[in-house]
């Protein structure tokens, strides 16, 4: 065979065997692609998961201290609203607060001489209604700064969420692009395979027509 046909032939294999090889490592490109997409999927889940465990306890504070201000305004009912009403009168606080203020107008009628005037019981009567109905508007009010935060914890729980999904959108776009890219990458290394192959059988057969073996 002549010198210039083994050279050819040569060089025909050695583009083969780069082809092969270069198959192989656009196979690998994309599978590390893949593998550094699934690790990000995987850490942005981790991450929404830990914050939705940080928020829990106050979206469920918030959760509960709306349903109690619906009980004070009667939006859960006329039951509802009574044992709403009916636990702050009867807690300490209002007790304790009620019983030194009556004992304030007393001590105040007892000083001024009026101690059984019908001031002194007006005032008495009086009292533990204003007092009750000022520590609902209280009540409601503290409850309104903890559905507050409840909420905002839940409008962060769900922008955390939806920037979460956009990445994870993301990492899932550029593990397919990975994919396909490295499909197409070892499809035209096989192809050219396949045409190398093809020239180097060409090369022979000329040869041999050539009767060069």
């Amino acid at each position: 065979m002549p010198a210039a046909a083994v050279v050819a032939g040569a060089a025909v294999v050695g583009s083969a065997v780069s082809s092969r090889n270069s198959a192989k490592a656009a196979g690998k490109a994309a599978d590390a692609q893949s593998e550094a997409s699934a690790a990000g999927i995987e850490e942005q889940r981790r991450q929404f998961d830990k914050m939705v465990e940080l928020l829990s306890p106050y979206t469920k504070a918030g959760t509960g201290s709306l349903a109690a201000q619906q009980n004070i305004l009667g939006l859960g009912g006329a039951a509802a609203q009574q044992a709403a009403i009916s636990g702050i009168e009867q807690s300490p606080y209002f007790q304790s607060v009620a019983q030194q203020g009556e004992n304030a107008i007393l001590q105040n009628a007892s000083a001024t001489g009026g101690l059984r005037g019908g001031n002194t019981q007006g005032a008495l009567a009086q009292f533990r209604p204003q007092l009750l109905n000022q520590l609902v508007q209280q009540q409601y009010q503290n409850l309104g700064g903890i559905t507050a935060l409840g909420q905002n914890s839940a409008a962060q729980q769900g922008n955390a969420g939806m920037q979460s999904a956009n990445s994870i959108g993301n990492l899932l776009q550029q593990g397919g692009a990975a994919q396909a890219g490295g499909y197409l990458g070892q499809a035209n290394a096989q192809n050219q395979l396949i045409g190398n192959l093809t020239s180097l059988g060409g090369l022979g057969l000329g040869a041999y027509n050539a009767g060069l073996f």
